[in-house]
């Protein structure tokens, strides 16, 4: 058994992890790199030949996990891809709608190229491709084993990321040892409106573990809540609009639940919400049809008759044309729109729309990746490029991090330090390199057998520490073209690799 990285590497896009078993490979994630990762690392090839995987494990429906499986079956990819029920049904839609976003962006980008007079371009996948590719999925309901080959077997657990997000337990027997394989797929925080808290395992040989928030902590998040109504009230006073950037899948929902609390308890009164994302009216349908995994509080609201995501005030909107008129409203109303990270969708006219004006706000309640949209904005930019034109950040911008749907450090840790015994050996991904060293840091100093693989690495149990032999094979993988590769900067960077060993 061994296990190659090949994604959320240093970064918390990309999730890609390559499983080696007995003759089989299979792959754990298989995500879309985003904002500076994408334009480091690109998604167009992978450091496999996607012909030779038999299966994919994939741990939820984020398209940072999800999103370049049509890509691994238009290059060739005809095994099986192994999800929750619930991840089944999100990714008929996600996986559409993200073929739907290649297709228009690469459409954008061919007219400036014919302009250039360079050859066009073909997106990275279609829609269609996206939603023929979803044959090969098979949903399952967590706490159940399945036995996917001789010797090999698993099961799905709650992560209280997003509803149908899981841990995955791995069973490995292999030359007479059984090996057990955790993977942690996104940790979820505590407390968060709709979803269970994280399932708790007792034991691993060995975790693939995330770090998303490693070094960062989040505040109270009723406090936060209160934060939320508080800006409301406070922007509708100045005679702004709310606008708040949101994955259209588990963010949006979460949201929901909460102003429908604001609204049930007089909090807020008389208000407006425009849902503008045909992806999240979608979305939102699935989670009712699987409110079964819904946590307890959700449970009872449904079960006394109070549909928790829906409230007078609330309103949908479907069409391009509905989502216009939303924009010459000028005061009054809260929008919420995808995508998260503002790199895509409909957010983008809302920010061009009301980011200018200081009466406004724009809050964000989730994870913005490096070098997108949404990072630059809450960085402090003071312009930004929206439709190739500055537009000024003149709005309130509000962080509300406890809302995050990542655990955070000490999230991550309690959760580790449940295990009735240590791993053998920790394996920490997903996550940028402060926050992953940092943890990785916390790690060492309580005793854990931990490290920090790196693009193209390559762990084999049992050798947990990196042998001169293991880093120049890892240094080969990371490298594409390596064929047409200067021999002296080849050398230079095998020189590098090993000098510190």
């Amino acid at each position: 058994m061994k296990i190659e990285f090949y994604g959320a590497t240093g970064c918390v896009t990309g999730s890609c992890h390559l499983l080696k078993i007995d003759g089989k490979n299979i792959l754990i994630d298989c995500g879309l790199y985003q904002g500076k990762d994408e334009k480091e690392r690109g998604n167009e090839t992978f450091n496999f030949n996607p012909k030779d995987i038999d299966y994919v494990i994939l741990s939820h429906a984020h398209i940072d996990h999800s999103g370049r499986i049509p890509l691994l079956y238009k290059q060739g990819f005809k095994g099986k891809v192994i999800c929750t029920d619930v991840t089944l049904d999100l990714c008929k839609i996600m996986l559409e709608d993200s073929g739907h976003i290649q297709e228009t962006e690469t459409e954008w980008k061919n007219r400036k190229r014919l302009r250039q007079g360079l050859d066009p371009i073909e997106p990275l996948y279609t829609s269609k491709i996206a939603t023929v590719s979803m044959y090969l999925f098979k949903g399952y309901p967590y706490n159940n084993w399945i036995e996917l080959f001789d010797g090999f077997k698993l099961r799905f657990i709650d992560a209280g990321h997003l509803l149908g997000s899981a841990i995955v337990e791995m069973i490995i027997c292999e030359n007479n040892k059984t090996t057990k394989l955790v993977y942690t797929g996104d940790l979820g925080n505590l407390n968060i409106p709709i979803l269970k808290n994280p399932s708790i395992v007792d034991e691993a040989d060995y975790l693939i573990m995330e770090t998303t928030y490693g070094n960062r902590f989040h505040q109270n998040t009723n406090s936060e809540l209160q934060s939320l109504s508080d800006i409301i009230k406070n922007t509708f006073k100045r005679g702004g609009n709310v606008i708040i950037p949101s994955f259209a899948v588990g963010r949006t929902q979460e949201i929901l639940y909460e102003l429908n609390n604001y609204v049930e308890n007089n909090i807020l009164k008389n208000i407006t919400v425009y849902v503008d994302s045909p992806l999240a009216y979608e979305s939102t349908k699935i989670f009712r049809n699987y409110s079964k995994y819904f946590d307890e509080e959700a449970k009872k609201l449904l079960n006394s008759g109070d549909d928790p995501l829906i409230f007078k005030g609330l309103e949908f909107t479907k069409s391009p044309e509905e989502s216009i008129k939303i924009n010459k409203i000028q005061n009054g109303i809260i929008v919420i729109s995808a995508s998260g990270m503002c790199e895509a969708g409909r957010i983008k006219h809302h920010l061009k729309h009301n980011l200018w004006r200081k009466e406004c706000s724009i809050v964000f309640t989730g994870y913005q990746a490096e070098g997108t949209l949404g990072s630059e904005i809450l960085n402090g930019s003071k312009k930004v490029k929206l439709f190739g034109e500055e537009v000024a950040v003149n709005a309130k911008i509000y962080n509300l991090q406890s809302l995050s749907g990542h655990a955070d450090r000490k999230g991550l840790f309690d959760w580790l330090m449940k295990f009735k015994s240590k791993p053998k050996h920790i394996l920490l991904v997903h996550g940028d390199d402060e926050s992953r060293n940092s943890f990785y840091q916390l790690l060492l100093s309580n005793d854990y057998s931990c490290s920090m693989p790196n693009l193209g690495d390559t762990f084999i149990p049992g050798i947990e520490k990196s042998t001169i032999k293991s880093k120049i094979i890892s240094l080969i993988n990371s490298i594409d073209d390596i064929e047409n590769m200067d021999k002296n900067l080849l050398l230079e960077k095998i020189k590098d690799c090993i000098k510190n060993d």
